[in-house]
């Protein structure tokens, strides 16, 4: 069984992270590059917000005892599989697991274009994710 008090900690995590992504995110990729403020407060918040949709998707798999996933994909992969999520939310969120692969391990080469990209248009997956997650909770 999912623990609800968790699954509540972090999709507050998520919402917060997005609001501080959206507050400080430039109107344009252009200020965005040459803003190092607005580029380590977005990318910090994208990093959050990823992470904590993967610690909840890890941790639902887990508990559900559906196996150990091998990469984070699998455990977004495993639970559209599982119905959870749907599938195409599910390969947007394995890529924003990559995303957050690269800003974990190779900061200073981030793309600011793709972040940008990110951060203005993808948002909305990670709170679908954990709108999913909180209606199958209830469920449960």
């Amino acid at each position: 069984m999912v623990d609800k008090a968790l699954l509540a900690a972090k999709i507050a995590a998520v919402a917060d992270a997005v609001d501080r992504i959206r507050t400080t995110l430039p109107p344009s990729v252009e200020a965005f590059a040459v803003d190092r403020t607005a580029r380590e407060v977005v990318t910090l918040n994208l990093f959050v917000a990823i992470q904590a949709c993967l610690d909840v998707a890890t941790h639902w798999v887990a508990d559900e005892g559906w196996g150990m996933p091998g990469t984070y994909a699998d455990a977004f992969a495993t639970l559209a599989e599982r119905g959870i999520t749907d599938q195409g939310l599910a390969s947007r969120l394995g890529a924003a697991a990559a995303f957050r692969n690269l800003i974990a391990h190779q900061y200073g080469v981030l793309d600011w274009r793709r972040v940008y990209t990110l951060a203005s248009t993808r948002l909305v997956d990670l709170e679908a994710f954990c709108a999913d997650l909180a209606r199958q909770a209830e469920r449960r």
